[in-house]
């Protein structure tokens, strides 16, 4: 039964594969906690009751699983249920009754924009003073590499997952444009400026002289200096390591999400459009793109409480 849910979210829901290892991950700790309280050779998913899951969520609750994590596990849960019920395998779901936590709402962490300007400069000049030096080396290759990742993590605002994904094919130079495969196997088509589409030509060189035969379009755009695909603990690595290297970043978080908040605020702070701002992160809703307003709004008090002169007088009578 487990295995057949996974595999119907995976190719008919169209769940990401991230997902469906999440939801995995989740019924597999069920199914070990729910066996552990009867004999593990009785315990039927299909007479799990409302009781028997909370039973279980509050046992993570109470060791101390944050809001959001318990949140994915009910999720799963109720998706779980809900396919054995509309197979005929049980006649309501358990999990409906179980309440979600409330997460308190945290504005998404960015950076400033001449922050990240002089995070890029700095890692493009180091790229390219490495490739005058070494036009060939490994050394060049990943230097040049990693600030290409940076590029276009800010430029075109992608999840980490996306840029992972990237294949030769999807990165068109010649229109400044990427087909990104995002959630849900959507895609969308990212635009891109003249400056990025050099150093993609640069980069692509780059690569092809060190790997031959590295032409075909289904091959991975990033790869590492033995020419095998990049993973996402060494893209985290990478931008981990250019933030914190960059005089005045003090995020407290220092991660490749850090730099899609910062491409999405400073668009929205430049006057692009909510809705095209959206498209350009693959947003399925509104609501999920307009949290980066309150981050404009934020912005627009401090610098009103900054420069205006009855914002100021204030200031002085209070203190």
């Amino acid at each position: 039964m487990k295995e057949a849910f996974l595999t119907y979210i995976l190719t008919e829901r169209k769940l990401s594969p991230l997902t469906v290892e999440a939801y995995r991950s989740d019924l597999d700790q069920w199914y070990e906690f729910a066996a552990a309280q009867a004999h593990p050779l009785e315990f039927d998913p299909l007479r799990a009751t409302t009781a028997d899951l909370r039973l279980w969520i509050s046992s993570l609750s109470r060791n101390g699983m944050s809001h959001t994590s318990l949140r994915r596990k009910i999720q799963a849960l109720r998706a779980f249920f809900k396919y054995l019920v509309a197979n005929g395998k049980m006649e309501q779901n358990p999990a409906l009754d179980i309440p979600m936590p409330k997460i308190p709402k945290r504005l998404p962490v960015y950076i400033a924009p001449e922050q990240t300007a002089e995070m890029l400069n700095r890692e493009d000049t180091d790229a390219r003073l490495l490739n005058m030096a070494q036009p060939t080396g490994m050394i060049a290759f990943e230097a040049l590499r990693d600030a290409l990742i940076l590029e276009i993590f800010y430029c075109c605002g992608l999840r980490c997952s996306e840029l992972l994904t990237l294949t030769d094919g999807r990165v068109d130079s010649l229109r400044g444009e990427l087909k990104v495969h995002g959630k849900r196997n959507k895609e969308r088509i990212v635009p891109f400026g003249p400056d990025l589409c050099k150093m993609i030509e640069q980069y692509r060189h780059l690569r092809n002289s060190l790997f031959l035969g590295f032409t075909a379009s289904s091959s991975p755009f990033f790869v590492r200096a033995d020419g095998r695909p990049l993973y996402r603990k060494l893209i985290y690595n990478i931008v981990h390591r250019a933030m914190q290297q960059t005089p005045g970043v003090n995020a407290r978080r220092m991660s490749p999400h850090v730099l899609r908040h910062s491409f999405a605020t400073d668009m929205l702070n430049s006057g692009a459009s909510l809705s095209g701002v959206q498209q350009l992160l693959g947003h399925q809703s509104l609501t999920a793109t307009q949290i980066y307003t309150h981050i404009s709004f934020r912005d627009l008090q401090q610098n009103y409480q900054q420069a205006h002169p009855r914002a100021q007088k204030s200031k002085e009578v209070k203190s």
